[in-house]
């Protein structure tokens, strides 16, 4: 006999809460699910051909990756060289190691760098004009380019060393000068880091928390951005494939999901185990959230998916972080059951709560496999550290999606604004020890080698389930997928992007 619960925790469940955009969602991913097996495929068609070989568009406007990635280590020096030597030792970012598969530091604005003809240069201008005098003569640049990375680059040295007068006055300039429509994808990514520079300086003046989030309208653009790139694909079909392998043939399965959101990865994995031989298991889900709302569409949505399914099937919301959760008995799991935990991380908001309070829970819960899918940004450090590690990083993803989309693509306008704007500002105006109070971790992986946790490799199927999504893609598109030291990376030609890792704690069986 068929079995679906939905329980609600810390909220009052309301059936007529659903609404009918979230259909559009699920329904679209039920008709991809036949088309990504979670299995091996055979050899001749682990790679197939991408489905189609569009011209790449806007190229000319997207080589924003080489130039920074060769100098970044010499314009950072130039930049902190004219500061006070009593603070400049501390404000040298310690993330510029140079970039490839191996090395995590994306990409910087190579496409704003260019002669400026004019009068009054400043010393950390005339640093990087120094080094642009090596630069091949083949990138296509502006007078205006180098002006703008310059004032930005300066303005956070500014910030760093609280001269917030000389920052708010370089942010006017970047106002008027920058803006977020130009087909240069450097133009964008200044005009978006100048909006969240000017939110930290009035952060420092006012003592402002961060804003209120529309989290319909973040979940909207992130359906967006699951559709018009591979990343957060890669993120849910990889983690599905490890989870699937390490929870094989196990008759209870309980999986938590640290910020399930809409839930799109899901239905998937709810297909292939209704599918197996010895019949579907008894799954439970216990998904945190900030919105109750969106948290009952979800479960709603989820359990309709089940019982359609004929899948026994639980799922306990939390509208709470759960680095907060005070008692574990909170979280449901069961003795018995096989545990699963999914962290799809991301710069949107803080999901979890304190890092050091996440991982006190996971060794409290020894999970069978904890799946960690991170954005290879620092998120932790002082301000420099922040500012030069995510100018790398969302350059590239600018320039990723100036690949594939029209400047004008009203999609590309979606992600960029509603999420990638988000991300930049939380990182520089909201994130870092100065502003929440707690220290962040620069990378979980190494926290969860040091506590407790051993890596499990991301396996063949793993891999072949990232190249079929990578597969959708034309090459000239320059995504680019490489296994490295058991985990697998997905990222923009040479700089990586997004790591998929799976982790299992040391006692469990």
């Amino acid at each position: 006999m068929m079995k679906v619960g939905f329980e609600l925790v810390h909220a009052n469940y309301n059936p007529n809460m659903i609404r009918s955009h979230m259909h559009e969602t699920w329904d679209h991913y039920s008709n991809i699910i036949t088309s990504l097996p979670f299995s091996a495929p055979t050899p001749s068609n682990l790679y197939p051909k991408p489905a189609t070989e569009n011209q790449c568009l806007n190229m000319g406007q997207n080589e924003v990756s080489d130039w920074m990635e060769e100098h970044i280590d010499d314009i950072t020096k130039h930049l902190v060289e004219d500061l006070p030597e009593t603070t400049s030792d501390s404000l040298v970012p310690n993330n510029t190691t140079r970039v490839s598969h191996h090395n995590l530091v994306p990409s910087l604005l190579p496409n704003l760098i260019s002669e400026r003809k004019a009068s009054g240069f400043r010393p950390q201008f005339e640093a990087i004009t120094n080094v642009h005098s090596g630069l091949d003569h083949s990138y296509n640049v502006c007078d205006q380019g180098l002006s703008l990375i310059s004032l930005l680059m300066e303005c956070a040295v500014a910030i760093s060393v609280d001269n917030l007068g000389e920052a708010h006055r370089m942010l006017l300039e970047l106002t008027q000068m920058a803006s977020p429509y130009k087909a240069s994808c450097g133009e964008r990514v200044v005009a978006y880091f100048t909006k969240a520079m000017t939110c930290r300086v009035m952060n420092s003046w006012l003592g402002m928390c961060s804003p209120l989030l529309d989290h319909r309208n973040i979940n909207s653009a992130f359906q967006v951005f699951n559709n018009v790139s591979p990343f957060i694909k890669f993120a849910h079909f990889t983690s599905n494939q490890a989870i699937l392998e390490a929870v094989n043939h196990c008759d209870s399965i309980h999986i938590i999901d640290l910020d399930i959101m809409q839930g799109l990865q899901w239905p998937a994995f709810f297909h292939i185990l209704a599918t197996r031989m010895e019949g579907p298991p008894q799954v439970t889900m216990t998904c945190f959230g900030t919105s109750t709302e969106l948290l009952v569409e979800t479960g709603k949505q989820l359990s309709n998916f089940a019982r359609r399914l004929g899948m026994s099937f639980k799922f306990h919301p939390i509208a709470s972080k759960f680095g907060e959760v005070i008692d574990v008995s909170l979280l449901h799991v069961k003795p018995g059951e096989a545990l699963a935990v999914h962290w799809l991380q991301h710069s949107l908001y803080d999901a979890t709560g304190p890092d050091w309070k996440t991982l006190r829970l996971l060794e409290e819960l020894e999970p069978r496999i904890i799946t960690l899918v991170e954005q290879d940004v620092n998120h932790g450090g002082s301000f420099l550290d922040r500012f030069v590690g995510s100018l790398h990083y969302y350059s590239t993803l600018f320039d990723s999606l100036g690949a594939y989309l029209h400047f004008d693509d009203e999609n590309r306008h979606r992600v960029e604004h509603a999420l990638l704007s988000r991300e930049i500002n939380n990182v520089l105006a909201i994130g870092g020890p100065k502003r929440n109070g707690e220290d962040k971790f620069r990378q979980w992986r190494r926290e969860l080698a040091n506590h407790y946790f051993q890596q499990i490799p991301m396996s063949a199927n793993s891999m072949a389930q990232a190249q079929l999504i990578l597969n959708m893609f034309s090459p000239a598109y320059g995504y680019s997928l490489a296994q490295v030291d058991g985990t697998l990376r997905l990222g923009w030609k040479d700089t990586s992007l997004y790591t998929a890792s799976a982790w299992t704690c040391c006692t469990s069986n």
